[in-house]
């Protein structure tokens, strides 16, 4: 059915006698046109005098209806806060690791910013003024938020609710930049030093970081059963997780990727002296997510699962990762000189009574992941294969791995500079690339006409090319 324009005003049918369209009892009152009709269109109306109005959205809204493309702009009048709260939030099933911070980073950022504008009203002038109030509240994670709006509104265009995504299509404003640092590893001299300064029963985290590239969730989450003492090698299956709450849980690791890290005999000893001196915990947590299950399905994928961690605390607990970033990591730092205390604090413990607690300083470089960059950067300079690193790291793919630690790597460049210097210096034999039949210098011109024939028939036969004393080529035919 055709939609069609109606006269609230005036009857649709004139008067048998007079041939008039007789006033309706609205006649006067609100607005006179009302464009009806049309399959999944809400009904629209027009003052007096607009008809011609009326007549154009009645086409434009048949035409883009019929080709899939309709949006009733008035579906964009909630506001930014609003469609977050009530329409995408309530859909959104990530995992506590992942919902947290991006709930505080929106809650945070993305509300107070532009939460009070109606969905159709965020165009690029408000992008712009957005990502400008953004870049001086937050540095490094300015390019995340950005990446959690765009969510957003890609999830209102798909509702229907503006007609695009203007984060996609507004060309004069760009993404925040993603920052990008070098990884940064510590010498081995630091390396120890720090070790030094860690309790005993926490220097096994130390060695897991350094020795096989793992992560901090990765090694508080590791249990016995997961080394292959007969292979040497360490299973990465799970890594400890917290909640914003402060609930563990296990899950899997960074991209659900799981992996093997081959270690070398002094490694394994230092686990088998690390679970001899501190036994192994037996620890049972929810996996995946520690919220109590609502249907059958998430019961099962919440099972409790036990793991005999070769970490804990000297209480016997598992590892919450703030405290022992604060109270045990930094501490060890500062005593090896890598950081210095900057002040001092009270604070109240249960009993009532107030201990005194130092401050350090701020050093995101130098907390636990360093040491998985320090593992990158001896497996490099040794020259093991990005490749294989990768695996070992549980990247995606070589291409993260390259992009983190590709400087870490001494001869990258080394080889094309010296190549290439074979083009300035003179008297140097040239370098004939593997697959090549073509010399790129011939010394003796008595070989030019030799090397001519035999480029013209190089696909009957194969040549094989030897230099000569004298600095020329011998061109010798081993098989037509």
């Amino acid at each position: 059915m055709a939609g069609y324009i109606e006269d609230r005003w005036l009857n649709k049918r004139p008067d048998k006698i007079t041939g008039e369209r007789k006033k309706t009892k609205y006649y006067g009152e609100g607005l006179r046109y009302k464009v009806a009709g049309i399959p999944g269109v809400k009904a629209k109306s027009f003052p007096d005098g607009k008809l011609a109005q009326a007549k154009a959205w009645k086409s434009k809204a048949e035409h883009e209806t019929a080709t899939g493309e309709f949006v009733d702009p008035r579906r964009g009048d909630m506001l930014l806060k609003e469609y977050i709260e009530d329409h995408w939030w309530p859909g959104r099933t990530d995992e506590p690791s992942t919902r947290d911070p991006m709930r505080s980073r929106i809650w945070g950022h993305v509300i107070p910013l532009l939460g009070n504008k109606r969905l159709r009203e965020i165009d690029a002038s408000a992008l712009r003024t957005f990502k400008a109030e953004l870049l001086s509240r937050v540095e490094g994670s300015a390019h995340v938020i950005w990446v959690h709006l765009n969510t957003i509104l890609e999830a209102a265009a798909d509702d229907q609710r503006i007609v695009r995504n203007p984060c996609r299509h507004s060309r004069s404003v760009q993404a925040p930049r993603k920052p990008k640092s070098k990884a940064e590893a510590w010498p081995k001299a630091t390396a120890l030093a720090v070790r030094e300064q860690l309790q005993p029963r926490y220097r096994l985290a130390f060695d897991l970081g350094v020795g096989a590239g793992l992560r901090q969730g990765e090694a508080f989450g590791l249990g016995l059963e997961d080394i292959d003492f007969e292979a040497g090698v360490i299973h990465v299956n799970r890594q400890l997780r917290w909640t914003a709450a402060g609930q563990p849980y296990y899950r899997l690791p960074k991209g659900d990727k799981v992996r093997e890290v081959p270690v070398p005999p002094g490694m394994l000893r230092r686990i088998r002296e690390a679970a001899a001196a501190f036994p192994p915990l037996p620890c049972e947590l929810p996996w995946r997510n520690p919220e109590e299950p609502e249907t059958e399905l998430e019961a099962r994928q919440r099972r409790p699962v036990t793991v005999n961690l070769l970490l804990s605390t000297t209480q016997g607990k598992r590892i919450y990762y703030r405290t022992w970033n604060d109270l045990t990591w930094k501490r060890a730092l500062a005593k090896a000189g890598v950081i210095k205390v900057v002040g001092a604090k009270e604070q109240k413990e249960r009993q009532g009574r107030c201990r005194t607690k130092p401050v350090y300083e701020e050093s995101r470089k130098d907390m636990f992941h360093v040491c998985r960059h320090t593992f990158a950067s001896v497996q490099l300079e040794a020259g093991e294969s990005p490749v294989t690193l990768s695996k070992w790291l549980g990247h995606a793919s070589p291409n993260i791995t390259m992009e983190h630690y590709a400087h870490f790597m001494p001869e990258a460049g080394a080889r094309g500079l010296q190549a290439m210097s074979g083009w300035f210096e003179e008297g140097s034999r040239s370098i004939l690339p593997g697959n090549s039949l073509r010399p790129s210098r011939l010394t003796i011109p008595s070989q030019s006409s030799q090397v001519s024939a035999m480029i013209g028939s190089a696909s009957l036969m194969k040549v094989k090319y030897k230099e000569t004393a004298r600095g020329g080529l011998a061109v010798n035919v081993i098989e037509c």
